[in-house]
């Protein structure tokens, strides 16, 4: 059983994840004007950033349906990760417009728990997001959704928490 000091550590290591995450998530995909990283595997994607003691590195492959993962480092040692799936369910919709509404909710400002995408719902015109997320940051798994004209056409599928 952890005692007071351990857990008070684990709360504020949390807080401090909480905060780089979301600072890392809107300096990398999510900002069309990010520069990426050097692909770190064959014909992967990358991001890069690094703030203090962390640093956040974003591999993803693919670019209509898509396979990746995020990992955190803290003086070098990976201590959190995430990995994702995401697709297209209607192809009707242009997959540009499904990914640009997509950045932009995920450059919304909103409080979490779990920073590990956008906020719980935003709307813009005939577009909205949706994720729902179960568990804590360090253990958790949910999914993205976007809707247009309340119809889901894009799912994502997320899992992840601290690495030991």
């Amino acid at each position: 059983m952890k005692n007071h000091s351990e857990h008070t550590n684990m709360e504020q290591k949390s807080n401090e994840i909480k905060k780089f995450l979301s600072e890392a998530n809107k300096n990398s995909y999510a900002d069309k004007k990010a520069v990426k990283a050097d692909s770190s595997r064959l014909k992967s994607e990358d991001y890069h950033f690094e703030k203090g003691k962390f640093i956040y590195h974003d591999t993803y492959f693919g670019s209509r349906d898509f396979m990746g993962e995020e990992i955190i480092y803290e003086d070098k040692n990976p201590i959190w990760g995430a990995n994702y799936f995401g697709f297209i369910i209607d192809n009707k919709i242009n997959k540009e417009e499904i990914y640009d509404f997509l950045r932009n909710a995920l450059m919304q400002d909103y409080e979490s728990d779990i920073p590990v995408r956008g906020p719980k719902d935003f709307t813009r015109g005939d577009w909205n997001y949706k994720l729902f997320i179960k568990g804590i940051l360090a253990n958790f798994h949910g999914e993205e959704q976007i809707l247009f004209k309340g119809k889901i056409v894009y799912k994502c599928l997320i899992q992840g928490g601290f690495i030991k």
